[in-house]
């Protein structure tokens, strides 16, 4: 069996480290807001090249608060309209309506999965205050293209970084590059807690302070509420954690790179589509198209390789968003009917990959 991701064979490696801090943390008596979080914070901005580091609660709990803090600050107000690429997870656009925004469902790249830059103009109107970009699977979404619209429209560029950490675009991290940037420490992100963490990014003072205020419950002084907040914490346990997987971080990233090399030459002369090989991606997945996806995945499942399927109904066709049924949006639901992706962690071993790319070739060749 070649699982998809073996997060027990992925934390086997930290087995010690992490029971020593756990006992440690247990035995201090601070399981919130202690040390380990404001270390890691500093940790993780050093590491992102930004000024300011906020754990959180989650992912999609990131996006939310960053939103909140520009609400907030004034910026934003409720029914102001967000542009996101429709090709993305739901997160993405839950962080937008739950703060009473809009999302405005951009199509992608087809050759990126990305935000197609050159679509952007053409849905901003009065009421657009900003562009949420992804970074999905692990690959930068970024160009001076973009920074010219946020320049001219004056829009703020959120980084949904949940996929990506440690990519780079032209020397600069993920998460440094637009205004603030959501990450997610889910258990099967490149940096994974053992269980929910998020983090903020943001060069801006003013805003990483609203949302410290934001997180505890609107409060910067015990009992005294400034603002209708959240309870959005990381907890230390999870923190003490990540302080130790980020010093493996980026030879994490870099084995993934070696394992999508792999892909891209043996399964470059295939009927099949393949992600544009780079080296400032952080393949988070590698995903794959062709139009016999089920039939491919279902042939590799009875060779005994797990594959998945991210994701296979776009946000805009999900039932939470009848709203957003009626639209049509090709690029977005081709893509996701056709999307395969195939395992690749840093725990991949290569004779793993290698055994999968031959049923693939065997799958097509008969």
């Amino acid at each position: 069996m070649i699982k998809f991701l073996d997060l027990q064979k992925v934390n086997q490696q930290y087995a010690t480290e992490l029971k020593q801090l756990a006992g440690q943390v247990i035995d201090s008596g601070w399981y919130l807001l202690g040390d380990n979080v404001k270390i890691f914070e500093k940790e993780l901005a050093n590491y992102t090249q930004v000024p300011y580091a906020i754990g959180v609660a989650n992912g999609l709990d990131a996006l939310r608060l960053i939103l909140r803090g520009y609400i907030e600050m004034g910026f934003f107000n409720e029914g102001d309209e967000v542009i996101v690429p429709a090709n993305t997870y739901i997160a993405s656009i839950l962080a937008i309506t739950d703060n009473n925004l809009v999302p405005v469902f951009v199509e992608p790249d087809p050759k990126t999965f990305n935000l197609d830059f050159s679509k952007i103009v053409n849905h901003i109107t009065n009421r657009t205050k900003a562009i949420m970009i992804v970074h999905l699977y692990g690959r930068i979404c970024w160009s001076e293209e973009l920074v010219d619209i946020s320049n001219k429209y004056q829009l703020k560029i959120i980084e949904d970084n949940a996929q990506a950490i440690g990519a780079c675009w032209r020397g600069i991290k993920s998460g440094a590059l637009g205004d603030a940037a959501g990450f997610s420490f889910y258990p099967s992100k490149n940096l994974g807690a053992l269980g929910d963490g998020g983090a903020i990014t943001t060069n801006n003072y003013d805003l990483a302070q609203k949302i410290r205020v934001i997180s505890n419950y609107g409060s910067s002084k015990k009992y005294v509420n400034e603002v209708k907040g959240l309870n959005s914490r990381l907890d230390e346990i999870q923190a003490a954690f990540l302080r130790i997987k980020l010093q493996k971080l980026d030879e994490d990233n870099k084995r993934r790179l070696e394992i999508a090399a792999i892909y891209e030459t043996e399964l470059n002369d295939l009927p099949i589509i393949l992600p544009e090989f780079s080296k400032n991606h952080v393949y988070h997945l590698y995903v794959i198209r062709t139009n016999k996806r089920d039939e491919l995945q279902e042939f590799l499942g009875k060779q005994g390789i797990q594959t998945m399927i991210h994701y296979p109904i776009p946000p805009h066709k999900q039932m939470a968003y009848k709203e957003f049924n009626h639209l049509k949006l090709p690029i977005t639901e081709q893509i996701h009917n056709t999307v395969l992706s195939l395992p690749i962690s840093p725990v991949h071993e290569n004779h793993e990959i290698l055994e999968v790319c031959e049923s693939i070739k065997r799958f097509f060749n008969n």
